[in-house]
């Protein structure tokens, strides 16, 4: 198949007349200039697929829905608006109960309909649980996670931890040692916290800025963050987890090791109304989820498509930082090497982004 562009962005440039082939799902060539018989036309700007590390559900269904119809129609809201590679996020829940949704989601990882299993808690901090049910909070020891990691067979790719609980370092350094990514999140940590979490392995920042400490003074866990090239960094840009001015600061800074996440809880793609989050209740009202018991933010209703939209349209970043926010550096905090943009030998997960309509088409 032959796909042509009056513009695609490839390696961090924003180019003009391209043409791909692409032979079973990969791409075979790139050339520069127009094909006399192209079999696809991108009506706006080639991009590669997004990718979402961190999502828990859309469509009005959570990844932790009973029902495999109920998660294929979560996946289904994210994929359709050009999320082609997708994490299915867990919220903390008692351990018996979240092997079973570990083991339902299992399937979806063997078939590549998901790229594999994020688990967001039971290890955060009390103090900066956000939307988690704080009884049911635990300290990481490695046997647990052993256990956990073996009922994943292998889905199992990224785990987020309070860097101060009692346990984690340890944890940490067995996650790295298992090719699992250690996520640094809702923790009271401090700069040391984090500091010994990276040495030891941690890799990522869940959701920076939101459930720790903001404050970037000497000692605290977001300075460390800023300074230490090693992590990568999740931010969730829906002008509510952090103002737009707040996201363009921070890209200003360490844009290269940002990465766009949704964090998407069940009204992605479905709406306002009363849903859940685990066992507690949350409302969403003009696109906000909240918790009803304290009116904290739950999780979003994003997709990276809209994500994508707002890091240019609001914060002023550019379509080549963009795509590099929501493509490249996904792929490689989570050692994603086949795909993330558009380059011989990689997966031709392609989108058209048209800045005029301000949407994005899947191409293939």
């Amino acid at each position: 198949m032959i796909i042509q562009a009056k513009q695609a962005v490839v390696d961090g440039s924003l180019v003009s007349d391209l043409w791909i082939e692409v032979s079973n799902g990969i791409i075979s060539s790139v050339h520069s200039g127009r094909h006399e018989k192209p079999d696809k036309i991108a009506d706006g700007v080639l991009i590669p697929g997004f990718i979402d590390i961190h999502c828990h559900g859309g469509g009005g269904h959570y990844f932790s829905a009973v029902s495999p119809d109920a998660i294929a129609k979560a996946i289904n809201a994210h994929t359709k608006t050009g999320t082609t590679s997708l994490v299915a996020s867990l919220v903390t829940e008692n351990i018996t109960d979240l092997k079973v949704q570990i083991q339902r989601l299992v399937p979806f990882y063997t078939r590549g309909e998901i790229v594999g299993i994020h688990l967001e808690g039971p290890f955060l901090s009390h103090a900066r649980c956000g939307a988690h049910e704080p009884t049911l909070l635990i300290d990481p020891t490695v046997p647990l996670l052993q256990e956990l990691i073996e009922v994943g067979q292998g889905a199992i790719k990224m785990v987020t931890l309070a860097p101060e609980l009692q346990g984690a370092q340890d944890a940490i350094k067995y996650l790295a040692s298992a090719g699992v990514f250690a996520a640094i999140g809702h923790t009271e940590g401090t700069f040391q916290d984090a500091s010994l979490a990276t040495d030891n392995g941690a890799s990522i920042v869940t959701h920076f800025l939101n459930a720790m400490d903001k404050e970037d003074s000497e000692g605290s866990i977001a300075n460390f963050v800023l300074n230490d090239p090693r992590l990568g960094v999740e931010l969730i840009v829906d002008g509510h987890h952090l103002a737009f001015s707040k996201v363009k600061e921070i890209f200003a800074s360490i844009g290269s090791r940002v990465l766009l996440v949704s964090d998407a809880m069940a009204a992605a793609g479905n709406g306002d109304g009363k849903y859940t989050i685990g066992a507690l209740p949350v409302e969403v009202d003009n696109g906000v989820a909240r918790l009803a018991s304290n009116q904290k933010l739950a999780g979003s209703t994003l997709t990276i498509s809209q994500a994508f939209v707002n890091l240019i349209n609001h914060c002023g970043i550019s379509l080549p930082q963009a795509v590099h926010a929501t493509s490249v550096q996904p792929a490689k905090a989570l050692g994603l090497n086949d795909r993330g943009s558009i380059a011989v030998g990689m997966r031709a997960d392609l989108l058209s982004y048209n800045s005029a309509t301000e949407s994005v088409t899947v191409i293939s």
